[in-house]
């Protein structure tokens, strides 16, 4: 099933979110739970001399970098085949019960049981990640002013689910009562009660929504020439820029499972009332700060659309590389506070942890709703999966990014401050860059969009 075209509706502001919306954002927030729980502890294991594979920390950086693009490049195929034959629903059941099964394949204490994990969490994510996505999308009618707050109200279930997953997986996998593998088992147990929740209530709370298309659909899809008007085709190059320019934001972003985590664990005090809690805890403040700033967020775009004085998705994504590039400032006088010796406060990693979650929220939660508004109605998943792709060029940008964190903090690359805070202030001046140059191209992909960005 597909959106309907129809005019903005100004009343629809007014009215509640469609009750699907509410199983959705369970259903990601517990799948949500099962990555980032494991995520938290990936990059630690890797480079655990003791009970983890023990790498080279820039060959763990690497390969979390190699596993994290194809985690995101997997979904472009999930939504082809979701769009052309299974639908979205059957998609998102197939790929959460192999996720599943990677996780629980981690739990088992070996090597080879650890890298099949992995492979099939690629597989099952490039099932599920685009389709619930797009689910969502299928709520609401085109022009719906709802549809911005109603992503943002489901990125929150996603931030819930990565708020818990590195506090229980972390606590298990870093406590030498338990163990790594208890955490890997504990995101398993995530993905099976998102799954369980879905079969339970889809057909209550989402009735014909995700079906697979049918067999004159596909037949009539066969036949077409696939030429797209004229307006489409300039909202899919719009689309496409746009991929372009949220790779500088998720390139810098994605610093805090890999080079940020290693800070927490290395270079942070983490002593609290004679406690040292888990490196990996640091991962929940991210989701915290969605939590807490998501309703005001969803609240503004809503009242800023009944007030017809919206940003454009391209300026609030302006707006977040600009928050990022803040984020690592602190992130640079966090490095300068360690290279002596001494241990850095959290709240350096804190603030920039904070600024990147604002810069997230004018980012990411609209990019998802502004796929579904752009996007031609018959390839609505597999432009889903490409927004996705181009969070995996990041993902693959940021892996060998940090696997050079040392080089450059040696002043072998370039010298500027001196130590780690030389590799953070990377992420400042890249992040600029993208944020001016999409600036600069506004005015001319609003004019592609042809309207659709409301």
């Amino acid at each position: 099933m597909t959106t309907t075209t129809a005019a903005p509706d100004v009343r629809a502001a007014r009215e509640r979110h469609p009750p699907g919306l509410a199983l959705l954002f369970a259903v990601e927030m517990w799948e949500r739970f099962s990555y980032y729980g494991m995520r938290a502890l990936l990059i630690l294991y890797l480079v655990d001399q003791h009970t983890g594979v023990g790498w080279a920390r820039s060959t763990a950086a690497r390969v979390y970098g190699l596993y994290n693009m194809l985690v995101y490049l997997t979904p472009v195929a999930g939504g082809y085949l979701a769009d052309r034959y299974i639908g979205t629903h059957r998609s998102m059941v197939i790929g959460g019960a192999i996720i599943a099964a990677g996780h629980f394949s981690m739990a088992i204490p070996t090597t080879p049981s650890f890298f099949l994990g992995l492979v099939l969490i690629i597989v099952g994510t490039g099932f599920f990640k685009s389709n619930v996505s797009t689910m969502v999308g299928q709520l609401y009618r085109q022009g719906d002013p709802r549809r911005d707050s109603g992503f943002t109200i489901f990125y929150m279930g996603v931030n819930a689910g990565a708020f818990m997953g590195p506090l229980v997986c972390g606590y298990l996998g870093e406590s030498p009562r338990f163990g790594w593998h208890y955490g890997f088992g504990a995101a398993g147990v995530g993905m099976v009660l998102g799954l369980l929740l879905y079969l339970r209530l889809k057909s209550r709370y989402l009735p014909g929504i995700g079906e697979a298309p049918s067999r004159q659909a596909v037949e009539a899809r066969a036949d077409s020439t696939g030429r797209l008007p004229r307006d489409e085709r300039d909202r899919v190059l719009a689309l496409f820029v746009i991929f372009f320019f949220v790779i500088f934001f998720w390139m810098a972003f994605e610093q805090a499972g890999s080079s940020m985590n290693l800070f927490a664990s290395d270079r942070t005090d983490r002593l609290v009332l004679g406690y040292r809690f888990p490196a990996s805890w640091f991962q929940s403040v991210n989701p915290v700060v969605i939590l807490l700033f998501a309703p005001i967020f969803a609240a503004l775009w809503t009242y800023l659309g009944r007030k017809r004085r919206e940003p454009s998705t391209p300026i609030k994504m302006a707006s977040a590389m600009l928050l990022v590039a803040i984020g690592f400032v602190f992130m640079v006088g966090g490095a300068r506070s360690s290279d002596g010796g001494m241990l850095a406060s959290p709240l350096w990693l804190v603030a920039a942890y904070a600024f990147h979650t604002w810069g997230e929220l004018c980012l990411s939660p609209v990019g998802l709703s502004l796929v579904t508004k752009l996007a031609p109605a018959k390839f609505a998943s597999l432009f889903m999966g490409l927004w996705f792709f181009a969070t995996a060029i990041s993902e693959l940008l940021a892996g060998q990014l940090a696997a050079i964190t040392d080089k450059v903090a040696r002043g072998e690359v370039f010298h500027l401050f001196g130590g780690q805070a030389d590799f953070f202030f990377i992420f400042v001046v890249s992040s600029l860059i993208g944020g001016l140059g999409l600036l600069l191209l506004t005015p001319w992909l609003k004019r592609l969009m042809h309207g659709r960005d409301v």
